[in-house]
């Protein structure tokens, strides 16, 4: 999809409506930038589920980082692989701290400056230094190609890692010949307080969301260490393969999903602001049931349905009704099948009991009556004479 440029002031484009989002549930996984990010959202109508899955810790006190500086010192770097803004910025700050950053900033201004991305690019700029060359892709696979595409015989390479090991990176260029030095500057670790993030699981496994967005590999990686711990692993990509969108900032961040068969969905540009507007325009385009129903129009989003166009929030049980009903609008839907669909300690009720409840519930909070039907003896239907139309 397009990654489609701001509106003049006072104008909105369906993806910048204020209510583009409403009635959806969005996972969020990002540690930084989770607020800004959020309220990109939020903006927009979105209810954020936040759940940070990852920390980063700078290795400024590292051995692991002293080492990869003083051997980048001890002879010619001929190229350098900058992957992130933040990482790179890291590791001067670290050499400052060592009283190593005048020598080090000697030694990558006579070498080549390969930025992943413009943020790279950008913190590279920032001190004072000249980039070689950016890839389109932004992504380290075009990175590796540009360098093998060359003869790498002889050449010292230092590669900033961006928070795990480029193990098949590394290795394919030391296989062309080339000396690499690998530039731990930071590390992922599991966030600290797990339980966000195992909710987010579970109600992305039950369809408790409509989408979750990942900013970075390491969170796609730890969410699904997450539900592999949790016995979930399988029925988490089995939610994204179905239901639940995974929308995912560029293809960096796909890939650990990607690479397991998933579809994920992704903007143009790597950018926040351009994964908010993807996830606006497509929600609202595939995540919508739209059916007439006892004369009333209804939109049926992720947690919400709106009748004759006023939103309408409804708990999980009469929602779970609602959209089982809407799967086969106007025909009837046995007191057996809907309480199969009912969550929690509803399902664990009285099939008569729970199913009526949440009947009542949903007629109540739909409001005008006749929508939803009894059928004595049968179930209930929606009052409607034609398929749903998607």
């Amino acid at each position: 999809m397009s990654d489609l440029p701001r509106p003049p002031a006072g104008e909105t484009t369906p993806e910048t409506a204020p209510d583009a989002l409403a009635g959806f549930t969005v996972g969020v996984t990002a540690t930084r930038r989770r607020e800004e990010f959020g309220a990109l959202l939020e903006r927009r109508g979105a209810r954020v589920m936040s759940a940070p899955a990852i920390r980063l810790v700078p290795l400024a006190e590292d051995a692991d980082l002293l080492a990869a500086t003083r051997l980048s010192l001890a002879g010619p770097v001929d190229d350098v692989v900058v992957t992130t803004g933040v990482g790179f910025r890291g590791w001067m700050a670290a050499a400052e701290g060592w009283g190593l950053s005048a020598d080090l900033g000697a030694h990558l201004a006579s070498a080549r400056l390969l930025t992943r991305g413009p943020k790279a690019r950008g913190a590279v700029r920032a001190a004072g230094l000249n980039d070689h060359w950016t890839p389109a892709t932004e992504s380290c696979e075009e990175v590796k190609q540009y360098l093998l595409a060359q003869d790498l015989r002889g050449r010292r390479i230092a590669v900033q890692q961006h928070g795990e090991p480029l193990t098949g990176f590394v290795a394919e260029l030391r296989a062309a010949g080339a000396e690499v030095i690998e530039i731990p500057v930071y590390r992922w670790l599991p966030y600290r307080d797990p339980s966000p993030l195992r909710r987010l699981i579970s109600q992305t496994v039950s369809g408790g969301v409509d989408a979750v967005a990942f900013t970075s590999a390491p969170a796609v990686h730890a969410m699904l260490g997450a539900a592999r711990a949790e016995g979930l692993e399988e029925a988490l990509l089995a939610a994204f393969g179905g239901p639940v969108i995974a929308a995912c900032v560029g293809p960096v961040t796909a890939e650990p999903l990607v690479s397991r068969g998933v579809r994920t969905l992704q903007p143009d540009r790597a950018r926040l602001g351009a994964l908010a507007r993807v996830l606006a325009r497509h929600l609202p385009e595939h995540g919508v049931t739209r059916l007439e129903a006892g004369g009333h129009l209804l939109e049926i989003r992720g947690h919400a349905v709106a009748v004759d166009g006023e939103l309408k929030p409804l708990p999980p049980a009469p929602m779970a009704v609602l959209k089982r009903l809407a799967e086969r609008p106007g025909h009837v839907v046995s007191r057996a099948e809907l309480r199969t669909v009912l969550p929690g300690s509803a399902a664990r009720d009285s099939a008569e009991h729970a199913v009526e409840m949440a009947v009542t519930r949903l007629r109540r909070a739909l409001g005008p009556g006749g929508i939803v039907e009894t059928v004595v003896k049968r179930g209930y239907r929606l009052a409607c004479r034609y398929e749903a139309a998607q």
